[in-house]
């Protein structure tokens, strides 16, 4: 069997597979994001919610941990070979993310506001459909 084909689930959850091409590079990116950004949702609203969120709210430590989950998003794509400009861009969103998000109160705010994980997996999508056309996903 094709191990980028198997996936096993838990808890509903689809785990992205561990190969080294674009597709699955693509998958374990937007599961990155998802958790990051839109894995809950505030009871009562339709407001999406992340560990990047609930983490903001431990100060300073919350911050560098989902900080240093973003990074890995930005290490994804210098593997994907996306030009320097990209991952600068992609860098200094998680950068303004961190440092604003370590302002109590202000950060918190920001991190429903600035949500620079999915702006990074946007980057990520357009890198992709341009140069790995085949990865695309038509999202219903």
């Amino acid at each position: 069997m094709d191990s980028e084909r198997v996936r096993p689930q838990r808890m509903g959850f689809e785990l992205p597979s561990l190969g080294s091409d674009a597709a699955a590079v693509r998958h374990r990116v937007e599961a990155m994001e998802k958790l990051l950004e839109r894995s809950l949702t505030i009871p009562g609203t339709r407001i999406p919610i992340g560990l990047d969120a609930l983490a903001g709210l431990i100060p300073v430590v919350g911050d560098l941990i989902t900080a240093a989950m973003g990074a890995w998003i930005v290490w994804e794509g210098r593997n994907l070979g996306m030009p320097k400009w990209q991952l600068w861009r992609m860098a200094a969103n998680i950068g303004i993310d961190t440092a604003v998000g370590a302002v109590p109160l202000v950060g918190d705010v920001l991190d429903f506001a600035f949500r620079s994980n999915s702006k990074n997996l946007r980057i990520i999508k357009r890198h992709l459909d341009k140069h790995h056309p085949a990865t695309r996903v038509i999202e219903g």
